[in-house]
């Protein structure tokens, strides 16, 4: 018995010790081939010769099982110190991470938004076409949806073409005053430089009883907001259309390439479009159930507003993940 402990005891690794095991406890194994001698005897020599291989057995398999936690302690120990790293080593290589160019910009419009009271409000990105569409004044068949591409689903959703479902869904649960931000990705079956199928969108809606808001309040905070992103800029306002807004406005910027001077960017014109804006039509108060209020809206692309803060060429290399283009923004 002695021997056989012993060699249990000299075991290195886990693997010798289940060689051990099996030649001892295994089918064929010493202890087991001890078993088979019993049907040889009889009576008491029978009874003592099998209580007497139990107990071996019993101390062999309780030195098998001490052993083995032994060795899976040694190797654990074993592998810690192979896998460990020492992190007082100073390495003249390691790189500093940096937040996407589009995050930057993001963060910066949201900044001033909330500075000036705004709240922030969110919405689901797969949308049904009564808030992406109609309850913003643009019924089945109207033309102005063939301008968005949209995604549709099998289940006739579709993928929210801008945010402005989210000033619908907010003015449905709740009631005026309401000054608001929707910032968020959107999505349209487009692709070029200036174009990708998903981008980013921060729409504002600014609602208030009686006759409290007009187009003096939104052309005030739109100025004071593009001077916040982009300095010193002249600022106009263009007539234009949008089924959701009347008076509606495209907003340019003098060109911040050239100072509005005229230059390749601007195509000569000293001017960039930056957002569209305006006077929230009646017809929207009326899907959502609003009486005897007045409001305005405006809308922006992140990615246009990234490009022209970073000045960077290409909005599809914003979404390619090149860490040339993420290192630049350290």
């Amino acid at each position: 018995m002695n021997e056989i402990l012993k060699s249990i005891s000299s075991a290195k690794t886990l693997n010798e010790l289940d060689k051990v095991r099996v030649s001892l406890l295994g089918k064929n194994g010493t202890i087991t081939q001890e078993f088979s001698k019993l049907k040889n005897l009889s009576g008491d020599e029978k009874k003592e010769f099998a209580a007497s291989l139990n107990s071996k057995r019993d101390e062999i398999s309780k030195a098998l099982e001490l052993k083995k936690t032994e060795l899976e302690i040694l190797e654990l120990k074993e592998r810690m110190r192979a896998e460990a790293i020492d992190v007082t080593m100073f390495d003249e290589s390691g790189s500093v991470g940096a937040l996407h160019p589009i995050t930057i910009t993001m963060n910066k419009i949201i900044e001033y938004f909330l500075s000036q009271n705004f709240s922030i409000e969110n919405g689901p990105l797969i949308e049904d076409d009564f808030h992406n569409f109609e309850a913003l004044n643009l019924p089945k068949y109207h033309p102005a949806r063939d301008m968005q591409d949209t995604f549709y689903t099998d289940d006739a959703r579709l993928l929210r073409t801008h945010t402005s479902p989210v000033q619908i869904r907010t003015m449905e649960n709740s009631k005026p005053p309401i000054r608001m931000i929707a910032p968020g990705a959107v999505f349209r079956r487009d692709f070029d430089l200036t174009h990708t199928p998903m981008f980013h969108q921060v729409e504002g809606l600014v609602v208030e009883e009686g006759n409290k808001v007009s187009f003096a309040n939104l052309k005030y905070i739109l100025e004071d907001f593009l001077k916040y992103m982009f300095g010193d800029v002249k600022v106009r306002f263009r007539p234009s259309f949008f089924p959701f807004t009347e008076p509606s406005t495209e907003v340019d910027i003098s060109c911040v390439f050239c100072g509005g001077k005229g230059c390749r960017v601007c195509s000569q014109t000293g001017w960039l479009e930056v957002l569209g804006s305006g006077v929230v039509d009646p017809n929207v108060f009326k899907f959502v159930g609003y009486k005897d209020v007045s409001g305005y809206a405006f809308g922006l692309g992140v990615e246009r507003f990234a490009m022209l803060l970073h000045g960077v060429p290409d909005l599809r290399s914003m979404f390619e993940g090149d860490l040339r283009v993420l290192e630049q923004f350290r």
